[in-house]
């Protein structure tokens, strides 16, 4: 009997402990290090910039045999090491074409018209292709979706009529969200699309919502790479004047519309055109066709980076001596960053 009394005292005894200890706040487990053939875990926010840019020698031609050693990259003026690299080469297209109807190109409507049928004629490839118009004046309309039916885009275009003001910069700003939406091929694989804005304007503004720098911002924001066609007369020479200067020659004073087509188009790492007619244009065409399928990617993560919202500027250059490089100025670091 006293030896069943003391057995039960011990039991109480030890439960009362266990129950006491379970109460101590416990202590952390030490680190486990890892392996010495192991590497330690990432933690860092990893946020992958990448870049769609061309390259082009001094007589202005396409340059696409080089490769990542050619090329340096800075972020904020810091260099950055090059993460990835390759030459993004026949991506399927979705272009956005802004067709400017306001009252101040009445008398140039023809020449968008020709302009507009002869860029999509010359990009556009049914199936794999796809763009949408959006006329400018006093409000930005879409008047035909993304498609790839040329003739349909044909007969929209040249029904549209001149008349209003201008809203360029509402239409940019919008033209690039519409971009922003566009879906990929059915069961694509890698990089989705090439998303390019066209406009063909004056460059003239006097109705819009946004400013400039809003609709700059968003194509930057987006990715978005814009193409401009100037149809300006304002620099047009006399045919007395014309005799004496060679074609390159012929724009030689570029007015204030001038210069916000080449904004957008230099900022955004697209390019500005300035043709005197339609028939002035296959070239300038076929050049941005082949551009536009012939180009090159590169990614770097910037170190310490977060997502602060804040602009950051980027500043590729080719090593080869000569050689210009159309990319886009920079991005906003609100996400993860993509072309």
């Amino acid at each position: 009997m006293r030896l069943r009394v003391i057995f039960a005292g011990c039991l109480a005894m030890i439960s009362c402990c266990s129950s006491l200890w379970a109460q101590q706040p416990q202590q952390p487990a030490p680190p486990v290090e890892p392996a010495a053939n192991q590497a330690p875990p990432l933690r860092q926010n990893v946020n992958l910039v990448n870049v769609l840019f061309s390259v082009f020698d001094k007589r202005n031609k396409l340059v696409s045999d080089l490769t990542k050693d050619d090329f340096s990259v800075s972020d904020d003026n810091v260099r950055q090491e090059i993460r990835f690299f390759s030459r993004q080469t026949d991506l399927p297209l979705r272009i956005g074409l802004l067709l400017d109807t306001s009252n101040s190109i009445r008398q140039r409507l023809q020449f968008e018209q020709d302009a507009a049928i002869d860029f999509l004629s010359s990009v556009l490839r049914r199936d794999k292709d796809q763009a949408f118009l959006m006329t400018v004046d006093d409000d930005p309309e879409l008047i035909q979706d993304f498609t790839s039916d040329l003739d349909r885009l044909k007969s929209v275009i040249l029904k549209q009529r001149a008349g209003g003001g201008t809203a360029l910069f509402d239409a940019v700003y919008l033209g690039c969200q519409q971009l922003s939406r566009a879906a990929a091929p059915a069961g694509a694989s890698g990089p989705d699309v090439r998303r390019v804005l066209v406009v063909i304007s004056d460059g003239d503004d006097n109705l819009s919502r946004h400013s400039r720098g809003e609709a700059l911002e968003m194509a930057q924001r987006t990715g978005i790479v814009i193409y401009t066609i100037s149809t300006s007369t304002n620099w047009l020479l006399t045919d007395q004047e014309t005799n004496s200067f060679n074609q390159a020659n012929r724009k030689y004073q570029k007015d204030e519309g001038d210069r916000v087509l080449d904004q957008f188009s230099n900022d955004s790492g697209g390019r500005a055109f300035f043709p005197y007619r339609a028939d002035d244009l296959a070239i300038s065409f076929r050049d941005i066709g082949e551009e536009l399928r012939s180009q090159y990617s590169l990614g770097y993560v910037p170190a310490g980076r977060v997502t602060d919202g804040r602009f950051h500027t980027i500043r590729l250059a080719a090593m080869p001596k000569g050689l210009q490089v159309h990319a886009r100025k920079g991005y906003y670091a609100t996400a993860a960053v993509s072309e």
